[in-house]
C-alpha cells in the first residue's frame, strides 16, 4: 500500500513518518498529473502546495479547525488528505466525482464553498466572530484562512484587512506567495511581498549565523534555537509595517517547500495570542517542468490534454473564442490607438494575451480586481478612449454595481466580452455564466447579443464600436470552425436589435440565441420526424429584441419556442414573453432554459442538458407532448 493510500482522513497525516513526508508530496503530485491530465483541471496551483497543505494538516485539527482555502481552486491536495482520496477523486470534476473546488456537501473539512478570489479572509473574520464574541462551537479552535498573494490585492480582502479585529486569537493567514494569480502577478502588494522577499537583509542573516557558527551539530542546533530570535530581528528591519498596521504579526518569507520548517512555524503560531500572518513562497507547478516553465498555460489544463499542453487531435476545428477576439482585438487596436485591451488576471483565458504580446502599450491587466476594471474602464470611455473589458461572465457578477452605476448610467461606449457564457460544465456552479442576460437586461441603455459563430462574432465585434453605447457580447468558451481562424475577416456590420430566419417552417418556430441554434437544429430534426416542420430564427440579440421580427413570427406561427444558455427566470425568454404582453398579437411561447438552481458540474455540456432536460430530444417532446400540431 502506498502512503497516499493508507490515508483514511486528516487524523492518518500526523501518524506518517517525518522521513516519509516528502515520498507522500512526490505521490501527491503523480497523483495529480496522472488524474488532472486525464480529467482536466488546476495543476500548476496544486502542484505548488503539496507541501503547504500536508503541514497544515500535520498541525491543525481538520475539522475542528476550520482551514479555509481562498478561490480553492487548490484544494486538490486537501481533498486527498480529508478521506477523498477514491474512485470519486479519480472522477474530480466529472459527472459523479468530487467538485474541483471546496464542497462542503463532500466532506465537513471543506469549511465554505468558494470559487472566487478573495473571499476567504472575510470568511475567517465571520467565523472567528461567531467563536470569539456569540460564544457558539469550540472557543479552542483555530482558524485558518490560505490566500494566495494575487488575492491579497483583492477589493475584498482589503476590506476584510480593514475589519480584522486585533484581539482574535487562534487566526492566522497563510499567504501563498508564488507570484503568479493566474498570469504574472500586477500591482502594488505582490510588489512588496516581492520586496520582502528580496531584501538583501532577509538574504543574508541566515547566511551571516551559519557562516559564524559553522556547520556542525552544535552550528545547526544553534542555528535552531536562535529562529525566534531571528524572526524577531526581521520584522524589526525587514519592509514588514504594512501588515503590522491591521494588527498582523507577521512571520517570513517561508519556504512552502520545506515541511519541516512549515510545520515548526505553524506550531509556533498556534500558540500566538494575536492574529498571524506566514509569508509563505511556492513554485507554482512544482513537479512538472512544463507547469513550472508555463505557470499561466498550465494554471488549468483541457481534459485529455498531453502535459505539454498539446490538444487532442479530434479538436483540430474548435478553437476558442478568446483566441478570436484576442487575434481580431489586436488588429483593430493596431488602426486604432484608442482601443485599450483590459482584463482582470485571466489574460490567457480571455485571448488578450496577443494584445499584451504585440501592443502592450494599449493592454491593460489590473490583477483580481473586477470591480476596478470596470470603473477603470469607465473613466477611459469618459476620457475619449475605446475601452474592450474582457471578462469571464461568472465574474462580471462582482461588479454589478460599478456597471450600473459607472458604466450605464452614463451610457458608456464600453465593449464587455463575456466569454464562459452559459455553463462551464466541469469547474460547476461557481463558474456556470448562466445569470448575466438577466441580471444585465434590467439595466437601462445595455446592448446584449450572443453571436452563433466565430465569424459573426468578428462582425460583433466590430459592429459594437459603431453603437457608442455599452456593449455585452456573451460567448461559449468553444466554437466550431471550418477553416483557419486567422483567416476569419470582418465581412458585415450588424444591425442593432435584428435577428434572422435561417429557415421557414409551419406553426411552431424555434426562437434561438447564440449558441442554442445549433441545438434548435437537431431540435427540428427530432420534430420533422414526428411530422412537424419548424422554422429556427436567430435572435443574434436579447437587447434590443427584435420588435418588428417578433411581431412578424407570432403572425405566421401558434407556438413560439426560446432556447437560451441562461437561466430562464428574467432572460430572453421573459424578454419575448414582455414583447407578446405588450400588443395585440399573441402566440403561445415556451420557454428552455437553465431551471431556478444552481446547476453542479458534469463532464460534459450535453450531460448537463440531459439531466436538467435541455437536451435536443427532450426538448422536442417537451413541445410535441403539451401540444399536438396538426401538419
Amino acid at each position: 500500500m502506498s502512503i497516499l493510500d493508507s490515508i483514511r482522513g486528516p487524523d492518518d497525516v500526523k501518524k506518517i513518518k517525518k522521513d516519509q513526508l516528502d515520498d507522500l508530496a512526490n505521490e501527491i503530485r503523480g497523483t495529480l498529473i496522472s488524474v488532472i491530465g486525464r480529467n482536466g483541471g488546476h495543476l500548476a496551483s496544486n502542484l505548488g502546495v503539496v507541501e503547504l497543505t500536508i503541514a497544515l494538516h500535520r498541525v491543525f485539527d481538520s475539522p475542528k479547525d476550520k482551514i479555509i482555502f481562498d478561490v480553492s481552486h487548490q484544494t486538490y491536495v486537501h481533498k486527498l488528505l480529508t478521506g477523498r482520496n477514491g474512485p470519486k477523486f479519480s472522477q474530480i470534476r466529472l459527472s459523479g466525482g468530487y467538485s474541483g473546488f471546496s464542497a462542503p456537501e463532500e466532506s465537513e473539512s471543506d469549511a465554505f464553498v468558494a470559487g472566487h478570489a478573495g473571499t476567504a479572509l472575510s470568511v475567517a473574520l465571520g467565523f472567528a466572530h461567531v467563536r470569539d464574541k456569540a460564544g457558539i462551537g469550540d472557543r479552542n479552535n483555530h482558524i485558518i484562512a490560505v490566500l494566495g498573494d494575487a488575492s491579497m490585492s483583492c477589493g475584498m480582502t482589503l476590506e476584510a484587512l480593514n475589519n480584522l479585529p486585533a484581539t482574535a486569537k487562534r487566526l492566522i493567514v497563510i499567504v501563498n506567495d508564488n507570484e503568479f494569480s493566474i498570469g504574472s502577478n500586477v500591482g502594488a502588494i505582490p510588489l512588496y511581498l516581492n520586496k520582502i522577499l528580496r531584501s538583501k537583509f532577509y538574504g543574508s542573516i541566515t547566511a551571516s549565523i551559519k557562516k559564524i557558527l559553522g556547520s556542525g551539530k552544535v552550528g545547526k542546533s544553534i542555528i535552531r534555537n536562535v529562529r525566534t530570535l531571528q524572526r524577531a530581528i526581521k520584522s524589526v528591519f525587514l519592509p514588514t509595517s504594512y501588515f503590522e498596521y491591521y494588527g498582523l504579526r507577521y512571520f517570513g518569507p517561508i519556504d512552502g517547500h520545506n515541511i519541516a520548517q512549515l510545520e515548526e512555524i505553524l506550531e509556533f503560531c498556534k500558540r500566538c495570542d494575536r492574529p498571524i500572518l506566514v509569508h509563505v513562497k511556492t513554485i507554482k507547478g512544482r513537479g512538472c517542468v512544463d507547469a513550472v516553465s508555463s505557470p499561466e498555460r498550465f494554471h488549468g489544463v483541457e481534459p485529455a490534454a498531453n502535459i505539454d499542453g498539446t490538444q487532442r487531435q479530434c479538436e483540430k476545428k474548435i478553437v476558442s473564442y478568446g483566441e478570436i477576439l484576442g487575434m481580431e482585438l489586436t488588429k483593430l487596436a493596431r488602426k486604432d490607438k484608442r482601443i485599450i485591451g483590459v482584463v482582470a488576471a485571466m489574460a490567457y483565458g480571455t485571448g488578450l494575451f496577443h494584445m499584451r504580446e504585440n501592443l502592450p502599450g494599449q493592454y491593460v491587466d489590473v490583477g483580481i480586481a473586477e470591480e476596478y476594471a470596470v470603473t477603470f474602464c469607465a473613466a477611459l470611455a469618459k476620457a475619449g478612449m475605446r475601452p474592450v473589458c474582457a471578462i469571464y461572465s461568472t465574474f462580471l457578477q462582482r461588479a454589478f454595481d460599478q456597471v450600473i452605476h459607472d458604466v450605464c448610467l452614463q451610457n458608456l461606449p464600453i465593449i464587455f466580452c463575456l466569454d464562459r457564457a452559459g455553463v462551464s460544465p466541469r469547474d460547476g456552479a461557481t463558474h456556470h455564466g448562466m445569470f448575466d442576460i438577466s441580471y444585465l437586461r434590467l439595466i437601462p441603455n445595455s446592448i446584449i447579443l450572443q453571436p452563433r459563430s466565430g465569424q459573426e462574432f468578428v462582425d460583433a465585434l466590430h459592429s459594437a464600436f459603431a453603437w457608442q453605447r455599452p456593449v455585452f457580447i456573451r460567448y461559449q468558451r468553444f466554437c466550431r470552425v471550418e477553416r483557419d481562424t486567422s483567416s476569419i475577416e470582418f465581412s458585415k456590420f450588424l444591425e442593432l436589435g435584428s435577428g434572422e430566419e435561417l429557415v421557414a417552417g409551419k406553426k411552431i418556430c424555434l426562437l434561438a440565441l447564440g449558441n442554442m441554434v445549433e441545438v434548435a437544429e437537431e431540435v427540428a430534426k427530432h420534430l420533422r420526424i414526428a411530422g412537424v416542420d419548424p422554422g429556427i430564427v436567430s435572435a443574434i440579440f436579447a437587447k434590443p429584441i427584435d420588435g418588428g421580427m417578433l411581431e412578424k413570427l407570432g403572425k405566421n406561427y401558434e407556438i413560439i419556442a426560446t432556447l437560451e444558455d441562461n437561466v430562464l427566470a428574467g432572460g430572453f425568454g421573459s424578454a419575448v414573453l414582455e414583447f407578446y404582453d405588450s400588443i395585440p398579437v399573441r402566440p403561445r411561447v415556451l420557454r428552455f432554459g437553465w431551471p431556478d438552481k444552481f446547476v453542479r458540474h458534469g463532464s460534459s455540456v450535453d450531460i448537463l442538458r440531459s439531466e436538467n432536460g435541455l437536451s435536443a430530444g427532450e426538448i422536442a417532446d417537451k413541445i410535441t407532448g403539451m401540444f399536438f400540431v396538426k401538419t
